[in-house]
């Protein structure tokens, strides 16, 4: 039996801060540059290799790129777009600071991501034109098959920006039994990650955007940095080395140096940490496999490979049980601090303000009522996982 008294709190996520990390970040707080140096470029270079796209823009967060890429796509107050209630509000935020409309699909209860049968309904209920793209979550780290959404957009002239915040390392299986890596651009316009502390790759804050089209690359570099361009190959005017120009109003976005130093050498060991996050997987499977009262939230099924390994980048595990409410109490008091993801967004006061309600997605709210993320990290103990199931089991029994 575990001694609980000397159980460490046992978190949902948690960073892992390697002294390899701590001596890249010195070396750099030692460099010349702090900001809008090498570190920058050396991290983009390495993650558009990590997933396989032409482009990277690292950014100051996640949501940073989010509205960048609304705005790359000129999203503006005619734009309808829509996206999933499952999701972190930043995912239909973007729209609304450019103006636009969020429009809602339902989930897909059996793995919580968009339904896109109702995307379908949603597109084919209105003329064309009528929206302008769709912003898929690839939620818990699951892939939303990219491959079948893009056809759907194609035929009603949409684009895509896909939200893999939770999956850097994921991928689904196309129609040729190819792997798609989560933010590759082979499908979507372009992708957003996020380097926040529970995520694979913690940078404190950070983000990148992935794209392999130049033109909204292009447009990326411009409104990260205030609109300004120093390269001459794009100005109008030049009057000299100093010379800079303002071509459009964009944001303060930069990442420091630093982060992306950070970033750099936890990128190194993402291979490993997703090796870990799917060996924690498989043990929960198999330990809830079959357990009356909880119910595993599943992959979707284009992202397992005929062999059965799993393209599922598992930044959380969810499962599902009647008692909500009483199972995330009883965990805390045993140390366990298990999560809610996500509370639905049309629910928020401020979407109900702009006339969503209650009961508009029911399963997306039935989903809500009765999810709860595990202990998912790859620090995380065996041990310490044995006790996190032990401790589900018995409350579920009870």
């Amino acid at each position: 039996m575990h001694n609980e008294k000397h159980m460490r709190p046992i978190p949902y996520g948690r960073q892992n801060i390697t002294e390899s990390d701590i001596q890249a970040v010195v070396e750099t707080l030692q460099s010349d540059f702090l900001t809008q140096g090498p570190k920058v470029a050396e991290f983009e270079l390495a993650f558009a290799r990590y997933v396989g796209a032409r482009y990277a823009v690292a950014v100051s967060n996640g949501t940073a790129a989010l509205h960048l890429c609304a705005m790359a796509l000129g999203v503006n107050e005619n734009s309808r777009v829509i996206t999933t209630p499952i999701t972190f509000v930043a995912s239909a935020n973007c729209v609304r600071y450019c103006g636009g409309t969020v429009e809602f699909a339902d989930i897909d209860p059996a793995t919580a991501l968009i339904d896109i049968g109702q995307v379908r309904r949603m597109l084919e209920g209105k003329p064309k034109g009528y929206y302008s793209g769709i912003i898929p979550v690839d939620f818990a780290g699951n892939p939303v098959n990219l491959e079948v959404l893009r056809a759907l957009a194609d035929e009603h002239g949409l684009w895509i920006i896909e939200d893999a915040a939770h999956a850097p390392g994921g991928f689904f299986v196309d129609s040729q039994g190819e792997r798609q890596f989560c933010g590759n651009g082979r499908y979507a316009d372009m992708a957003i990650f996020s380097f926040h502390p529970v995520k694979h790759i913690a940078t404190s804050e950070g983000g990148m955007v992935t794209t392999n089209d130049e033109e909204l690359y292009r447009k990326l570099l411009l409104y990260r940095t205030h609109g300004i361009t120093r390269d001459p190959a794009f100005m109008e005017e030049n009057h000299g080395g100093w010379y800079m120009e303002m071509q459009a109003l964009g944001y303060n976005y930069r990442i420091p140096d630093m982060l992306c130093a950070l970033g750099i050498t936890q990128l190194a060991r993402a291979d490993e940490g997703m090796a870990r996050r799917r060996e924690i997987a498989k043990v929960y499977d198999e330990a809830f496999a079959g357990a009356a009262g909880i119910e595993v939230l599943g992959t979707n099924p284009s992202a397992i490979t005929e062999s059965g390994e799993t393209g599922h980048a598992y930044h959380l595990y969810v499962i599902q049980v009647a008692d909500r409410k009483g199972l995330y109490n009883f965990l805390r008091e045993h140390n366990i601090f298990a999560q809610v993801h996500y509370i639905p967004a049309h629910t928020m006061p401020y979407y109900r303000s702009l006339g969503y309600k209650k009961g508009d997605f029911p399963k997306a709210e039935r989903y809500y009522e009765a999810c709860l993320s595990l202990p998912m990290y790859p620090t995380l103990t065996n041990e310490e996982q044995q006790y996190v199931i032990e401790k589900v089991k018995g409350f579920c029994k009870a």
